[in-house]
């Protein structure tokens, strides 16, 4: 059993690996929405693998189905930004590379080297797991600046796409549906029709010329 866990565990990791470098290098930025919804996915189910189910639904109620939604929606907001002409990586790109590789050796080391792995289980210890009351408690009291930061940080992205909305909606053609288009096209038939009639019956008129022929 623990070969099949450590499996999975394999296989879940390099699905939240693939996805988050898919987000990152993904030219079309709808495509980089479902790939990030795939890599919360698979947090998720690493949740569920240890057996904490609580933060598991937690991940897909919030993360997949209200964070990932938000960020897709503020994408269909902005159309102008899911051009796929942009240039994804600029010329320092080595260097950020080079950053990100030293910060995670600095995070990783650590607790690769100096974390006790074969720890005896909280229930063994005589502690007890903390419940659904006491997440909320956390979450209103220790951790509430960095929660209500990131609610106005969400917030100002959807405010921010909205205004953008409104900004380029005089410049953008409006594309009509087919009931509005078969109407438009019914409306000017009707105003082009009293003009044709009036230019069939109007009488020909001969000039001084043609009546002296």
């Amino acid at each position: 059993m623990s070969w099949l866990i450590i499996a999975i565990f394999f296989a879940l990791a390099a699905l939240i690996l693939t996805s988050a470098i898919m987000v990152v290098t993904a030219k079309n930025i709808i495509h980089a929405s479902l790939w990030l919804i795939s890599s919360f996915f698979g947090v998720g189910a690493l949740y569920l693998l240890m057996e904490a189910e609580f933060l598991a639904v937690v991940q897909i109620l919030v993360y997949v189905g209200a964070i990932a939604i938000l960020v897709i929606i503020a994408v269909m907001l902005t159309p102008r930004i899911t051009t796929e002409n942009i240039r994804q990586l600029n010329s320092r790109w080595w260097a950020t590379l080079a950053i990100v590789a030293a910060l995670f050796g600095l995070l990783i080391t650590p607790t690769v080297f100096f974390h006790e792995w074969n720890i005896v289980p909280p229930a063994q210890e005589g502690q007890t797991i903390a419940s659904v009351r006491e997440l909320g408690e956390g979450f209103m009291r220790q951790y509430l600046l960095p929660f209500e930061v990131a609610s106005v940080l969400l917030l100002a992205a959807l405010i921010g796409a909205v205004i953008i909305v409104f900004e380029e909606r005089a410049s953008r053609r409006k594309v009509l549906t087919l009931a509005e288009e078969v109407a438009l096209r019914k409306r000017q038939k009707q105003a082009a029709a009293p003009v044709a009639a009036a230019a069939e019956t109007k009488p020909v008129t001969q000039s001084p010329a043609q009546t002296s022929e």
